[in-house]
């Protein structure tokens, strides 16, 4: 899962933000002052940066600059005013995205997701698939941003949703049990009834097989489940 950089002197704002990234399954850093922010942009190989532009030490415009000297790695500028002054300066330092404070999570998730995915597609290797990409088909898992497509479009999937479906995906032509899905996404803690992995099962049908009429997921009686290349 990708590593976010949080560089934020509110404490309360950062810590929010923290909690809801770390909910999603990232990995998270987080810098109060410019100047720690700037070094582990740099070295502390996180994926992506939440930049607040109004920083103690080094501006986030500042910071911006520097990182883009020797990185392309993602930033979404955040800031406390409506200033399209700030926007425009922070755009033209190279950064990716903005976000007004105050935001909401769910689209500040979502802006993640797609500069994480932007930027994956640009390391694409020769074989024109991104290095951390699962590809069945039209269906395609970027790893790193934790997102789903079908073609073009994302895929509206929940954390547990996407995680089930990148096992089964990881373990293409394999028929996996219940039990093995229950103790690698639920993880060996889970005392649920097993019933739960169909429920799931049945979500990811509703969202992909029904919805574009294909046959992705595909039951093995008396063994589980399995995604399998068509002979």
């Amino acid at each position: 899962m990708a590593k976010i950089l949080i560089v934020e002197d509110e404490a309360k704002i950062a810590r929010f933000v923290e909690l809801e990234l770390k909910y999603e399954g990232y990995e998270v850093e987080i810098a109060n002052d410019g100047r720690t922010g700037l070094d582990l942009a740099l070295h502390s190989g996180a994926d992506l940066v939440l930049l607040d532009i109004m920083l103690p030490g080094l501006s986030g415009i500042e910071v911006c600059r520097r990182i883009r000297t020797e990185s392309e790695i993602p930033i979404i500028m955040l800031t406390a005013k409506d200033d399209v002054t700030d926007k425009v300066a922070g755009l033209d330092m190279g950064a990716d995205d903005y976000m007004t404070k105050p935001f909401a999570i769910e689209e500040l998730l979502a802006r993640i997701r797609v500069a994480l995915n932007r930027h994956a597609k640009k390391g694409g290797t020769a074989a024109g698939h991104k290095k951390d990409e699962l590809v069945f088909g039209s269906l395609s898992l970027n790893v790193a941003s934790h997102s789903a497509y079908y073609g073009e479009e994302e895929l509206a999937l929940t954390k547990k949703e996407y995680e089930l479906l990148e096992y089964l995906l990881k373990n293409k032509n394999i028929a996996v049990t219940r039990e093995q899905l229950l103790n690698n996404v639920w993880g060996y803690e889970y005392f649920g009834d097993t019933n739960v992995v169909d429920v799931y099962i049945r979500y990811l049908r509703q969202k992909i097989d029904d919805r574009f009429s294909v046959r992705i997921i595909s039951t093995v009686r008396g063994v589980g489940y399995i995604i399998k290349d068509e002979r």
